[in-house]
């Protein structure tokens, strides 16, 4: 079944993590009409290439011109007025940039197979104790909610009865005075009667009222032990998830089922604040000493005002923190210049609110007002900074969207570096939205809520170690105001930062960090005396910042990240390479294997990302030899592939014969097997292509099928001294030394 058709088959609140993956700029009615097209083609490679990005972005608008047509013949005027809509706003903003729209259509795609994939895991573990235990916590809060509702419910039908019972009383006692006005009044034992009657009557007037009145008040303490949890536990949590979700982890659960409590609540206290006034009404047209309305009505009202207005204060959130639409996998950094988007949203869904917050935005509105960071930089905002609340069409939530602001940066005279305490990728800046909200007879409320700590640079380059102090900081701490974070940034535990390494993997790829993996990452940051132990302290220095060789094990980590989406994605994928594994442990996995077994590692010494291979030998005379070849950076692996390098790879021979060593990809999975599926012509096809076949078909030009091939001249040599290929001058001098017939040759023996 296509993923798609999957996803529309969840329950709501995984199909609002998916609605939350797209707007105006790529709306979801793409998603919806071509959703096969789009799903049939490799989006990874589209977004690694201008060329192909065109060609699959004017694709695009022609798949939409055959559904205008489509929609044409039906005479749907409404969807034809979409497509071209649609169509124009794609022109505006890919028409330039076809890889940002790739680059979209490619996170949506993996975003949504994580939202499938948590669906799925979430079903299957449905009866773990921990999903039990959360999901038992949100049943009991259900229920307190559905049990605030009908207490609410229940008072409004004792209040009308109140009503019905206060207005017969007062029927009857202006009935008995006008009858003892008359000159034949009621004789006393029938006037005694109607007075008991009175009395008794006035007796349950009493008792319905303090029945009422308690009845509000149990409302209202059941009401603040609901907002209670919903503010001090529910909301932090969430907000927490955010911030692990921004980071690369588990994508944070929707925001429906805490809106639907916060909406409910408010309904509630809305609905307490109408009984209290029908209340107020009563006392008016009747009231006697020792009222129980009289006596507490205005405390009730005014502890109703107060719930009201702290639920609708914390209501506002930042639904999606600022990211810039070219970098969706990287939130929280923008570029100066560049766009980025931002959306809010009041968590409390109520008819009266709909277009009457207006929302502003500010930046570092913290730092200019009480100047608790100096001589950090200061930039304005650019674009429209304002925008009014609204009932969305697609969930029915009270949101508002920024899609078009800019950062500029205000220069100052002088040197912007002996300025500031921190280096620009370490300065935290924040974006505050500010709106008030009107309550009929009260001052206008202030509502505001500030977007998590954000980085901004100038220049690409940058985005890297920016990126390491958004992993640092929304790690170790969920302060959202605390931008003096690194001025003395604590450390990490290996357990916390092991962790948000692997989600550096498993956000961009298929796979996290496996065990193994990371053993070696500890050793490195560590050492080995503090292998296995999660407790092990990371300094933010240690990993940020430049080691003996140059660079900081982040830079190697984000190039390592970098050289797996760009060329590696599918044998990483797939598991066929080991990763992180050292020198020292690559020689324990080979001695023990058959002659020709490799495996494929990163290099530690190449600050770029660069990948390479090792294999074993044995030999008579010194046993196992493990060999490994110079790493291939993104130079060379944008020129070939690297599945193409490992089949064509070969090592001059003591005969002067090219052989390549390369047997069993590890443990013992025959190469072609493992890999076959990734060379560039299937190795049949290969072998068909003969070099002596030039007068066949398929060489009418004249030219010989070539292949670009590594080549190792001489022994192969030990782990510790790496073997370098060949300059393009050598690689030509043995090339004439060799028959033309040599694969022929080769073939035969």
């Amino acid at each position: 079944m296509a993923q798609w058709s999957m996803l529309q088959q969840l329950e709501s609140r995984y199909l609002e993590q998916v609605d939350q993956l797209y707007d105006d700029t790529f709306p979801m009615e793409i998603r919806q009409y071509l959703s096969q097209w789009i799903e049939s083609h490799d989006w990874e490679s589209v977004a690694t290439s201008d060329s192909l990005a065109t060609v699959r972005f004017h694709d695009l608008l022609a798949q939409l011109d055959d559904q205008y047509s489509r929609f044409a013949l039906e005479n749907n005027f409404l969807l034809q007025h979409n497509i071209r809509k649609i169509k124009r706003n794609l022109q505006e903003h890919f028409q330039e940039f076809p890889v940002h729209m790739a680059m979209l259509i490619c996170n949506a795609l993996k975003e949504e197979k994580k939202i499938l994939n948590m669906a799925i895991k979430t079903e299957e573990n449905a009866g773990s104790a921990q999903n039990n235990g959360m999901g038992g916590k949100h049943r009991e809060l259900d229920k307190k909610v559905s049990r605030l509702r009908q207490m609410v419910q229940d008072a409004e039908i004792d209040l009308k009865s109140l009503e019905d019972l206060q207005d017969e009383h007062d029927f009857k006692k202006k009935t008995l005075q006008s009858q003892d006005q008359e000159p034949n009044g009621l004789k006393d034992q029938e006037h005694k009667r109607e007075e008991l009657l009175i009395k008794e009557m006035f007796i349950r007037l009493n008792m319905k009222r303090e029945q009422v009145v308690h009845q509000v008040a149990e409302a209202l303490k059941m009401t603040d032990h609901i907002q209670f949890s919903l503010i001090t536990e529910e909301l932090p949590e969430w907000k927490r998830r955010q911030q692990v979700a921004c980071i690369g982890g588990p994508p944070n659960a929707c925001l429906d089922q805490l809106q639907s409590w916060f909406t409910s609540v408010a309904e509630s206290l809305k609905q307490v604040q109408l009984q209290l006034r029908k209340l107020q009404e009563l006392v008016q047209k009747y009231t006697y000493e020792n009222d129980p309305i009289d006596q507490g009505v205005n405390s009730l009202e005014e502890r109703a005002m107060v719930l009201l207005k702290n639920l609708i204060v914390s209501a506002l959130v930042v639904e999606r923190q600022p990211c810039m639409p070219t970098h969706p996998q990287r939130p929280l950094i923008l570029k100066t210049g560049v766009q980025f988007t931002v959306k809010l949203r009041l968590l409390v869904k109520l008819p009266e609110l709909n277009f009457q917050l207006k929302v502003k935005v500010l930046f570092d509105k913290d730092v200019v007002e009480r100047n608790t960071v100096r001589g950090f930089r200061k930039f304005n905002i650019l674009g429209t900074n304002t925008k009014v609340m609204n009932m969305e069409e697609s969930n029915g939530s009270l949101a508002a969207e920024f899609r078009h602001l800019q950062l500029r940066e205000l220069r100052s005279t002088g040197n912007r570096t002996n300025e500031g305490p921190l280096i620009v990728t370490e300065e935290l800046h924040t974006i505050c939205f500010e709106t008030q909200f009107n309550l009929p007879g009260q001052n206008p409320i202030d509502l505001t809520t500030t977007s998590l700590p954000i980085v901004v640079i100038s220049n690409v380059s940058q985005m890297p170690s920016a990126w390491a102090s958004i992993l640092w900081y929304n790690m170790l701490t969920n302060e959202p105001k605390k931008l003096s974070f690194f001025l003395s940034p604590p450390p990490a535990t290996w357990g916390q930062l092991s962790e948000v390494l692997s989600w550096q993997f498993s956000s961009i790829t298929k796979r996290g960090l496996n065990t193994d993996q990371l053993s070696m990452l500890g050793d490195k940051l560590l050492g080995q005396d503090a292998r296995g132990s999660p407790e092990g302290l990371v300094p933010w220095t240690k990993f940020c910042k430049p080691g003996e060789r140059g660079f900081s094990f982040w830079m190697w980590m984000d190039s390592i990240l970098d050289l797996i989406k760009r060329h590696l994605l599918n044998l990483w994928n797939d598991g066929c390479i080991l990763g992180f594994v050292s020198k020292e442990h690559e020689r324990l996995l080979l001695r023990d294997k058959s002659p020709g077994t490799f495996l494929l590692r990163f290099s530690e010494s190449s600050k770029d990302g660069a990948i390479t291979f090792t294999w074993v030998e044995h030999t008579v005379s010194e046993g196992p030899m493990v060999h490994a070849v110079e790493p291939y950076t993104k130079k060379e692996l944008a020129a070939i592939s690297f599945p193409d390098i490992l089949r064509n790879y070969k090592v001059m021979a003591a005969n002067n014969l090219p052989d390549n060593p390369l047997v069993f990809l590890y443990p013992n999975i025959p190469k072609d097997n493992a890999l076959g599926r990734y060379y560039s012509r299937p190795p049949e096809e290969e072998r068909s292509a003969e070099p002596m076949d030039v007068e066949g078909p398929n060489h009418s030009n004249g030219y010989l099928p070539t292949s670009l091939i590594s080549v190792t001249v001489g022994e192969p040599r030990l782990q510790d001294s790496i073997s370098l290929p060949m300059s393009p001058d050598e690689y030509n001098e043995i090339s004439n030394l060799i028959p033309a017939d040599i694969d022929s040759l080769m073939t035969n023996y």
